[in-house]
């Protein structure tokens, strides 16, 4: 539908468009086939019709109806004509989100030397055995060099070099330790998982940085202010410079919103690299909620939080306890299932580390790989030795090899959608076939999954020292003073010692609708920078947000209005 769309509004523009180099690179990167021509073009014509609609509508409508209507077209209009700069942030949050997975593609490669010092073995077996757009990129460039003398590495490091420089120097060092001896070998492939390791936590350090004056200016500018001088309307009109409810929506429901998103996406496409979360698809097993049980859920959540706050509360706050109440659920109902299934992956990636290491210990010592896992197994009582026990017990039984007892059908990880554990297994089949060789490898990814970890919570606590406030600010600063301050508006305001002509009702659900888009733009972006835009995270907690703001909102002009 979208392609067709594209087409025919491409068809309308009559004036040529410029070339535009990262436009078609983002296009590649997305693969998406659409011409960056076409893009651009159907961008200008689009902006043009919806400006054109909005003019039309602001004159022939007239009143709040038309001023609304004519903002929204052209606030759409202008989406629109940035449609190919949007395209580009896009693609810039995806290989962000892609980069995050370099030090596990470079551990696997590394890991490989470790056993046989051929770099195109290495880097076949890192693209064959890992997943995501890094992966695929590394596969692509090995099956092109498979009959020349490239291995693959450095077409793939100069391909990703521009947005991750470490990566380059990273494939470089894999490549000099083909060539190097034995004795120096190991160090080398050490400096190269130290150069991505060491790239990640650099970068994410400065953004944290750099991104504490923004956000405290989309803090102070986009939520503290606004909402604050809610209560200076019936002032406003005692002065007799009166604000009309057209205006009032427009700002709040409308340009405020629309400067809010803009800036959560700019913020969220300046991250430099980003550690994916573990993906848990609707697909799995154990999530056992539908979309139409979550969309149930949520219509009578809603319907019954309306209801209730329409009888106690007043008539518009039923529309608002309805829409927060029941998207809210319906998220929390669709995605809860997927947290449980992350916190039991986190528990099997906790023990990973030990385990692998104990694994490679008794492997150096000459003990088979499988007689191994079947002891470690039995000495690790946590979630990994669950999965280890499951894997060991399957082996036995079926007479299958390590890979398949691991990641084969109805294997120990079917249900554990973890890269780490993929990487632990993918290992262990090739200690199987290695022998002893293979200990000292394992081992050194037990060590390395440790490092991993504590950078990644190294880099996610400097953004968290950021992003806490505006989780907060979402779901319960925000919605305080937007509610109290409605009640302090409409206790001077209409039928106040100040007078007023703007009604508290009008008011109230102008500035709920912005308490609402807070919580679930503000929301997004502090998980986005955190941990990561994954689809189960983000609406999970939307949908706290959602619940807890409608809440607090009301229950503060209810409280305030005791007060005031």
């Amino acid at each position: 539908m979208w392609h067709a769309l594209i087409a025919v509004l491409a068809d309308l523009w009559p004036l040529s468009t410029p070339d535009r180099p990262p436009l078609r690179r983002a296009l590649g990167f997305l693969e998406w086939s659409v011409r960056p021509g076409d893009l651009q073009a159907a961008s200008f014509a689009g902006a043009f019709l919806l400006g054109l609609t909005g003019v039309l509508t602001n004159a022939l409508v007239g009143g709040t109806v038309g001023l609304v209507g004519g903002a929204c077209c052209l606030v759409a209009a202008t989406l629109a004509l940035g449609a190919g700069r949007l395209v580009e942030l896009l693609a810039r949050a995806r290989r962000a989100s892609a980069l995050g997975a370099a030090p596990a593609l470079l551990t696997r490669a590394t890991l490989r030397m470790r056993l046989r010092p051929a770099p195109e073995a290495a880097a076949r077996f890192a693209g064959a055995t890992a997943q995501g757009a890094l992966a695929r990129s590394l596969a692509g460039h090995v099956r092109r060099t498979a009959n020349g003398p490239e291995t693959g590495l450095n077409a793939f490091a100069s391909e990703w070099a521009p947005w991750f420089p470490e990566l380059e120097r990273a494939c470089s060092l894999v490549e000099s330790a083909g060539r190097q001896p034995a004795a120096d070998r190991e160090a080398t492939l050490d400096s190269a998982r130290r150069a991505v390791l060491d790239g990640a936590r650099d970068r994410m350090s400065t953004f944290a940085a750099s991104i504490r004056g923004p956000i405290t200016a989309l803090y102070a500018f986009g939520v503290l202010l606004p909402l604050a001088l809610v209560s200076l309307l019936p002032a406003l009109d005692a002065a007799g410079m009166a604000t009309s409810l057209s205006l009032i929506v427009l700002v709040y429901d409308l340009c405020l919103p629309a400067i809010v998103i803009a800036a959560s996406v700019w913020l969220l496409a300046k991250r430099p690299v980003a550690f994916p979360p573990t993906v848990i698809e609707r697909s799995h097993p154990d999530v056992w909620t539908t979309r139409w049980q979550a969309i149930g859920a949520g219509l009578i959540a809603g319907g019954l939080a309306g209801w209730v706050a329409q009888r106690l509360l007043g008539t518009w706050t039923g529309p608002l306890a309805a829409v927060g109440c029941g998207v809210g659920t319906a998220l929390l109902v669709a995605f809860s299932p997927m947290q449980s299934v992350r916190s039991e992956v986190r528990a099997v990636e906790a023990g990973l580390p030990d385990a692998l290491s104990l694994i490679g210990r008794q492997v150096e010592r000459g003990v088979a790989t499988e007689q191994a896992l079947d002891r470690v197994a039995d000495e690790c009582p946590c979630a990994t030795g669950t999965v280890f026990a499951s894997a060991a017990r399957r082996q036995r039984r079926l007479g299958v090899d390590i890979e398949s007892a691991f990641t084969g059908e109805n294997g120990a990880l079917s249900t554990v959608p973890s890269d780490r554990a993929a990487t632990g297994a993918a290992l262990l089949a090739l200690s199987a076939r290695e022998g002893r060789p293979a200990g000292t490898a394992l081992t050194s990814l037990g060590d390395h999954l440790e490092t991993l970890d504590e950078v990644e919570q190294e880099t996610r606590r400097a953004v968290e020292q950021v992003t806490n406030t505006l989780s907060t600010t979402a779901a319960v600063f925000g919605p305080l003073v937007g509610g109290a301050t409605v009640a302090l508006s409409a206790a001077l305001g209409h039928g106040g010692p100040l007078g007023g002509t703007t009604p508290v009702s009008a008011v109230g659900l102008a500035v709920g609708w912005y308490v609402l888009v807070l919580a679930v733009v503000l929301t997004a972006l502090a998980t986005g920078l955190t941990r990561g835009l994954d689809r189960s995270l983000v609406g999970y907690r939307i949908g706290l947000a959602l619940v807890t703001a409608t809440a607090t909102y009301l229950t503060a002009f209810v409280g305030a209005g005791l007060f005031v």
